[in-house]
């Protein structure tokens, strides 16, 4: 399995704000729709959206620093090394993560044996059943607001429809139960494509409108197309470019609770005007000889 952190180029102590502008990079470089039929560059841009779940997580990402690629294990792995060092032990081990640290942990007396026998007693037959599988799939922005559907072609040629919800994520899991027992179940693993227009931010969205000139400094109204519909703006007087606006209620509904939304941030763009007429740049003149006390 790949480190994360050399997957998505950041150090160990990056920064909440480096491991997603790092996140957004490698999806653009490595998205199946910049790299049409290429199965390398798909392969990694799973890769980098499972790095991006767990990393930008910070209880994963404890885990994940921890005990590496034995993360999803760390409650049970921990719950063991508690239980040994509760009996006083002066004998120790050590496991080695993916970066090369090592963990410590007090056990039993009785030799090497022993300690792997007591160590992994408590985790029962989790570890020895096979895991449930995680199935890759990609949706739309727009999909992971409204909830959408898939198609899954299961074996015996059954063909079975998932309900994917609205509001998941980057790395959200679909549990599926297909009806023949443990070994039939599996968990879709949830990828949304960055989007042309909105970027998101946990509920949140974020997104630019162009403003005039003429709007920006004497006001005015305008019109912010958002997911599911269009809401008027009021633009106040001297709005400066850069400014942002919230629409509350306007951003992706929460997982599992769709009557809970994050919210919209426009984010306003001047534009400035092109192609003048001789009377609009003499009006300009006259604005900048106004403003500079020049004119008598």
């Amino acid at each position: 399995m790949a480190d994360y952190y050399e997957l998505l180029g950041i150090s160990k102590n990056a920064e909440e704000k480096d491991v997603r502008q790092a996140y957004r990079r490698m999806a653009r470089k490595y998205h199946p729709d910049v790299n049409p039929g290429d199965k390398t560059a798909e392969e990694t841009f799973k890769q980098v959206n499972e790095a991006h779940s767990v990393l930008s997580d910070p209880d994963k990402r404890r885990k994940y620093d921890k005990w590496g690629d034995r993360w999803e294990q760390a409650d049970q792995l921990e719950q063991a090394e508690a239980q040994a060092r509760a009996r006083g032990s002066r004998s120790s081990f050590h496991w080695s993560n993916l970066g090369g640290d090592q963990s410590t942990a007090t056990v039993d007396d009785g030799g090497a044996g022993h300690i792997f026998e007591n160590l992994f007693r408590n985790l029962g037959q989790d570890l020895r059943q096979p895991a449930t599988a995680d199935i890759p799939v990609d949706v739309t922005l727009e999909e992971a607001y409204v909830g959408t559907t898939r198609l899954m072609d299961l074996a015996g040629g059954r063909r079975l429809e998932v309900k994917i919800p609205a509001g998941v994520d980057n790395g959200s899991k679909v549990s599926v139960a297909a009806g023949q027992g443990r070994e039939g179940n599996f968990n879709l693993v949830v990828s949304v494509h960055p989007h042309a227009v909105f970027e998101r931010r946990g509920g949140n969205l974020y997104r630019e409108m162009e403003v005039s000139l003429e709007d920006s400094i004497l006001g005015g109204e305008i019109t912010v197309p958002t997911l599911r519909s269009r809401v008027a703006l009021r633009i106040p007087p001297e709005t400066q470019n850069g400014q942002r606006f919230r629409l509350a209620g306007q951003g992706m509904p929460s997982l599992n609770q769709p009557g809970s939304k994050g919210d919209l941030y426009t984010v306003v763009k001047v534009k400035l005007p092109t192609n003048l007429t001789e009377e609009e740049k003499e009006l300009f003149r006259q604005l900048k000889e106004l403003r500079s006390g020049t004119r008598r």
